[in-house]
């Protein structure tokens, strides 16, 4: 059984839906909301399923965030490839909706704690100081397929050992 959050969110995508079918006096298809997304993202959008990712863990600490930002964010991913096809997944066309459908500024990046779901982190450095990679990135400096360079300093990001 769905959590009261959850819930929440599906009542929320529904409103969404309905708002933009009276403001372009068109139905939409309604989308799949999931509860699986993972790792630091609040949310996604996936286009060609017609789904909406949100993050469970995310969503329990962050309900209202969700319902005011996260739910929109992704339903208007939704709304643009449903009305224009495909466009940048931040572009005018999104950003556009974002503004005239539900009053918000565009946002492209969430400002919540995420400590709950970062993973584990390996620690790295480079001349600026230490640093930390996920393991993603970590296992592929392992693997020799990648490298790293700091944002700051330029210089490569080396393993502590």
């Amino acid at each position: 059984m769905p959590s009261q959050s959850q819930q929440l969110v599906e009542l929320k995508v529904t409103e969404c839906f309905e708002l933009a079918t009276t403001y372009f006096n068109r139905a939409f298809a309604y989308p799949t909301v999931l509860f699986n997304q993972r790792g630091k993202i609040a949310g996604s959008a996936r286009l060609l399923t017609n789904e909406i990712r949100i993050n469970p863990i995310l969503l329990a600490d962050n309900q209202d965030d969700f319902l005011a930002e996260v739910v929109p964010h992704e339903v208007c991913h939704l709304l643009a490839h449903q009305l224009y096809g495909r466009v940048k997944p931040h572009g005018k066309e999104w950003q556009a909706l974002m503004k005239k459908l539900f009053a918000l500024e565009p946002h492209t990046y969430h400002k919540m704690d995420v400590t709950k779901v970062q993973g584990k982190h390996f620690a790295y450095r480079c001349q600026c100081g230490p640093t930390t990679l996920s393991i993603r990135r970590h296992n592929k400096v392992r693997r020799g397929q990648q490298q790293y360079i700091c944002r700051q300093c330029r210089t490569l990001l080396t393993a502590n050992n």
